[in-house]
């Protein structure tokens, strides 16, 4: 899994590309754990070339999205969710926990 950080002046994008599963879920918490600790709470992350997501990556998204929203400094909205992970995440009871835009455009610009 290859995971890429971009950050812009409101918000950061993160970009994982591959899968998100029991052992490559570490390495997307530290990402979004290294975002969050220098006070950037303000997380897209761009789902567009993500093969899979385990509940380990469900878990690490829950667990961002609780981190982000704390004391109302910002949250984590998701970009561009392919077909078979959006089913999961509906699946799971997740779609009404997270912002969903069809773009990172338009993502961005929600902050």
């Amino acid at each position: 899994m290859e995971i890429t950080t971009t950050q812009f002046k409101h918000c950061d994008l993160v970009k994982a590309k591959g899968r998100v599963d029991s052992y490559t879920a570490p390495q997307l918490a530290e990402a979004f754990n290294n975002l969050t600790e220098n006070g950037r709470y303000k997380i897209a992350f761009d789902m567009s070339e993500l093969d899979f997501l385990s509940s380990a990556g469900l878990r690490v998204l829950i667990n961002t999205q609780k981190t982000c929203k704390r004391y109302n400094r910002g949250e984590l909205v998701l970009v561009s969710i392919p077909e078979n992970i959006y089913a999961a995440l509906d699946l799971a009871g997740f779609i009404p926990l997270f912002k969903i835009y069809d773009d990172v455009l338009s993502a961005v610009g929600s902050f």
